[in-house]
């Protein structure tokens, strides 16, 4: 079942591709086709095309055979050669490559050639990562397909636009992103912004008449091109051009540049890199300084430096971050939010302020029409959803003023419904669907209505006008129906409709009444009223400020979304204010927001004509206990989120329309709906929602903190390696003591531990106390005096107890291949048992649970194999100058671990209580 498409026109039928269609294909190949020169009758007969049906499906499928899909060819990004080369351009990578020169000049082959590896590993891990992640988010930006409505055999369709061919028929409204060449044939108040193509920022208004050949391109009204941006109004069109054809795509091929993957984190990590460096450089000087001073050779006291800077350095960081970020967008994707913008990872952890639109994000989105009031009598409607079970009143006849209500809302109406798998759809605006559902309901079916009585001129809805008419001849007298805001159509109605469908005086004090009664049980409420046409005039002419009948009211109702409440709840308790925007009714608004626990009894909504009396400075101190905002205007959203701004907090904006469009760009993170928003909408967010549903907004902060909180776990587990080897440096050249590890000996714990210990950290699950933390302040740094102080005692304990050993083993006469290989695997062992406190910075291993992250476990297990290897293999140990060791020196080793572990675990207890 589909809505019948309106007849506007008559031109033939849709015909098979034939030569006269390839013969206009071939002249596109040679010379582009003025098509705004062009008759709309004449260009639909080049492309042998159907205003009134659009194309069979058959006829798609042999066109999309020759032209392909409608999407423009992306241009080529970096080559895999860039990606790899451009690993090497970090301060850190670039000190590790200088030490593995110099050694090399040095002779010292096996050292220079381990340095320069392990410069070649890490380069490698960020190249495959970094490809993984620009996979990633390509594959997830194009899961938010962009989508149209189409004309296919008939029947009205939503496509994704890349299912467009030339030929087919393309409705357009305000909002939509166009979604290829169309060569205009109807245009009601069409107006379009085309500045991404001819830089003009003034709006153009389109129209469906032919023009001169040499019409420039910012001149032609006739013509909608690809990428630009509708309005205002309604129209339709005939596709010309698709893909690479097209203006856009022959002027530029770069439609969706690829995601940068710059973070303000990775920010702050380079900068925190360069302070490292200078801070290692100066060590390594003073370093070298000391030991000749104490005598020793310049060549032992170079490779005591080499060996503290590469031992300093956080080789393991740049890799990290990379996958971190990457199995958070991930994770963040399969919850049904798609981030745009790789910055709204990191910021959505330090939301303060979530201001939400109300339909379809906090509520269903399926209107449904609960009661109706015409002639002063009140008639319930039973039912839910966009299902036509139902009835209108019980047992009652369907005539006189409820009748005609009926029928002008299934009339003046731009919806349809269809039947799609057991389960009924809405094409359209869902309020204009609920009219068509109650319609059925009385046995009105609307295509049928449409045959009868066609539509002979419209007025589409505005947001300015509040109203939409429409034009149609009834029983020999032409009819004007309008349906729009009560507020709007009352003051302008002259008479009424009685319950027996007689004219009598309007009685507005019962209107008011029964408006405010229906908006009082949280129902959306629309009023009908009529206008006998006079033949001579169109609706434009005819004007609507006066002289109306007013035909009833329909109240209808959105209803909350379950997981929207749980949503809000959560929120809550984790510091975050939820505040409603809408343009509907302010105590249909209210009554919404006390049911989803964004308003509490006795509290009350400012509305646009309120807010608008406020200046700048009233507005920042009103937005702090008002929640709820109804009939709000575009540009007052702007500055309700400049308001919020101005008072220090982090925002997020939801919207699905045009006019959301700047409140989303202002916000710190723009949030458009991926089902009922519109293609503006979704360009200027930085993250898109699947389902429109704001439990994914809730699911996307708490996945973002989740984020965040793997970050300083790993920051906090592996800086007290780096510092704990450039200690152990320090330490042996003030002692005048032989170095207890080798800078290959570094090399080595720094790289295997941060691949198979400190990554799995990225792995861990969200703690379950994430949403009930207040939200992380946006210039916090990134490690608390807490953790400093935790790297600091574990740096200490690394120091004490690697160092401690070592000379402990050469006092026992032991080799000092052995002592080394007993402080290198000190090291590992505290490494890990560190790894299993940094699962949680509050809480105890055995708290989160032992098991629930296994990544941790198989880490721990392949660097047991690793150590193994490493002391007992004869070519690792000729190579890391390791020697075998003993039962009770592993034992003294991993008493060193377990002592680490408690003194931590202690530690975090402490500060728990304190």
């Amino acid at each position: 079942m589909c809505a019948t498409a309106h007849r506007l026109h008559k031109h033939g039928t849709s015909l098979p591709a034939s030569a006269g269609l390839l013969q206009t294909m071939n002249e596109q190949g040679r010379k582009r086709i003025a098509w705004h020169y062009l008759a709309a009758d004449e260009a639909a007969a080049r492309l042998e095309a159907s205003f009134n049906d659009g194309l069979a499906e058959s006829e798609v499928l042999s066109r999309r055979a020759i032209h392909g899909e409608n999407r423009i060819t992306p241009k080529p990004g970096k080559g895999p050669l860039q990606r790899f080369a451009l690993q090497f351009v970090q301060p850190l990578i670039l000190v590790l490559l200088a030490a593995g020169v110099v050694t090399a000049a040095l002779g010292e082959w096996v050292d220079s050639g381990v340095i320069l590896g392990v410069t070649l590993i890490n380069a490698l891990i960020g190249f495959i990562q970094e490809g993984r992640a620009e996979s990633a988010l390509a594959t997830l930006a194009q899961s938010v397909p962009s989508e149209v409505t189409v004309l296919r055999g008939g029947c009205k369709q939503r496509l994704a636009s890349t299912a467009l061919v030339p030929g087919d028929v393309v409705l357009l409204a305000a909002g939509d992103k166009v979604p290829a060449d169309l060569r205009l044939f109807r245009a009601k108040d069409l107006q379009a912004i085309e500045s991404a193509l001819t830089g003009e920022s003034a709006a153009v208004a389109k129209h469906g008449e032919t023009l001169p050949e040499d019409t420039l391109l910012a001149d032609r009204g006739n013509m909608a091109y690809a990428g630009t941006v509708m309005i205002s109004g309604q129209g339709a069109g005939v596709v010309v051009d698709t893909g690479d054809r097209t203006e856009t795509g022959r002027i530029s091929r770069l439609i969706a540049e690829a995601p940068d993957l710059t973070t303000p984190l990775t920010c702050r990590m380079a900068a925190f890199s360069n302070w490292l460096l200078i801070a290692i450089g100066v060590l390594a000087a003073l370093t070298f300084a000391v030991g000749l001073w104490r005598g020793e050779s310049a060549f032992a006291m170079f490779m005591a430096a080499v060996a503290l800077a590469v031992g300093a350095i956080p080789e393991g960081l740049p890799a990290a971050m990379t996958i971190t970020l990457a199995i958070g967008v991930s994770r963040m994707a399969r919850r049904r939010a798609i981030i745009r913008k790789l910055p709204a990872v990191e910021t959505l952890g330090s939301t303060t302020v979530i201001c939400s639109d109300k339909t379809g994000t906090l509520t269903e989105n399926q209107m449904t029409v609960r009661e109706i009031h015409t002639g002063g009598k009140r008639t319930v409607v039973s039912g839910s959803g966009y299902s036509p079970n139902g009835k209108v009143g019980e047992g009652e006849t369907i005539a006189g003023a409820l009748r005609e209500c009926l029928l002008a809302g299934a009339l003046c109406n731009d919806a349809g419904l269809n039947r799609v798998n057991r389960h009924w759809e809405v094409v359209g605006d869902p309020t204009e669907g609920a009219l068509l559902v109650v319609a059925r309901k009385a046995g009105l079916d609307e295509r049928t209505l449409q045959r009868l009585f066609p539509r002979l001129d419209e007025i589409p809805f505005d947001s300015a006008r509040q109203y939409m008419a429409t034009l149609h001849e009834i029983e020999g007298q032409r009819m004007a129906y309008y349906k729009g805001a009560f507020e709007q159509l009352l003051p302008r109605s002259q008479s009424m409709l009685d319950a027996n469908g007689q004219s009598v005086p309007v009685r507005r004090v019962e209107i008011e009444v029964a408006a405010r009664a229906m908006a009082a049980q949280g129902l959306r409420v629309l009023a009908i009223a009529r206008l006998a046409a006079d033949p001579a005039l169109t609706l434009e002419a005819m004007g609507a400020d006066s002289g109306l009948q007013f035909v009833g009211l329909v109240g209808m109702i959105d209803p909350p979304r379950p997981k929207a409440i749980a949503a809000v709840r959560t929120c809550h308790a984790a510091g975050i204010t939820v505040k409603m925007i809408t343009g509907d009714h302010a105590v249909t608004a209210l009554s919404i927001a006390r049911q989803i626990g964004i308003a509490r009894a006795g509290e009350t909504a400012l509305n646009g004509r309120e807010l608008a009396a406020l200046d700048d400075e009233g507005l920042r101190g009103v937005v702090r206990s008002v929640n709820v905002f109804a009939r709000v205007e575009p540009e007052q959203k702007l500055r309700l989120v400049r308001a919020l701004q101005a008072n220090g907090e982090v925002v997020a904006m939801t919207g699905d329309g045009v006019n959301d469009a700047p409140a989303l760009k202002q916000a710190h993170i723009g949030i458009a709906m991926g089902l009922g928003g519109t293609e503006v909408a979704k360009d200027a967010a930085d993250m898109v929602l699947t389902d429109d549903d704001f439990a994914s907004i809730e699911a996307a902060i708490e996945e973002g903190r989740g984020v965040f909180d793997n970050l300083v776990k790993f920051i906090t587990w592996t800086l007290p390696t780096n510092f704990g080897e450039g200690l152990v440096i320090v330490a042996a050249i003030v002692a005048g003591a032989t170095l207890p590890i080798t800078p290959l000996q570094i090399l080595w714990i720094n790289m295997t531990t941060a691949v198979f210990l400190g990554l799995m950290l990225a792995f861990e699950p969200i703690e379950h106390n994430v949403m009930r933390r207040p939200p992380r302040p946006p210039g916090a740094p990134i490690l608390d005096t807490g953790l400093v102080w935790r790297i600091v005692l574990v740096s200490v304990l690394l120091l004490a107890g690697s160092f401690g050993l070592f000379l402990r083993e050469l006092a026992q006469g032991e080799s000092l291949a052995e002592a080394r290989t007993v402080a290198v695997n000190v090291f590992v062992v505290v490494e890990a048992m560190y790894l299993f406190n940094c699962r949680s910075l509050t809480r105890t291993a055995l708290g989160i649970g032992l098991f629930s992250n296994p990544a941790v476990w198989y880490g721990v297990l392949t660097m047991a194999v690793l150590q193994a290897l490493l002391t007992y293999v004869p070519l690792m140990n000729r190579l890391f100058a390791t020697a075998p060791i003993g039962l009770h020196q592993w034992l003294e080793i991993l008493a060193v671990g377990v002592l680490a572990y408690v003194v931590v675990g202690i530690d975090k207890q402490w500060r728990a209580r304190h």
